[in-house]
């Protein structure tokens, strides 16, 4: 049987708490120097989020070592 491998994609994108897989929001990475401060506090704000439990199994399947 072959060795099951990360998705480094969904690796970079996505943690594994204790509650299940959290993520967080688009646009907080880099190049912040060009948007304006009330774009980047509504980005800051809240965060990042749990995943959906409907979405959960194929987080599972991408992430197989994350458990």
């Amino acid at each position: 049987m072959p060795k099951l491998k990360t998705n480094r994609g969904a690796a970079k994108r996505f943690r594994k708490t204790a509650k299940g897989f959290k993520g967080y929001s688009s646009g907080r990475r880099h190049n912040l120097g060009h948007k304006d401060r009330k774009r980047k506090r509504h980005l800051r704000s809240g965060g990042s989020s749990l995943i959906h439990e409907s979405d959960q199994g194929r987080l599972v399947r991408l992430l197989p070592h994350h458990k």
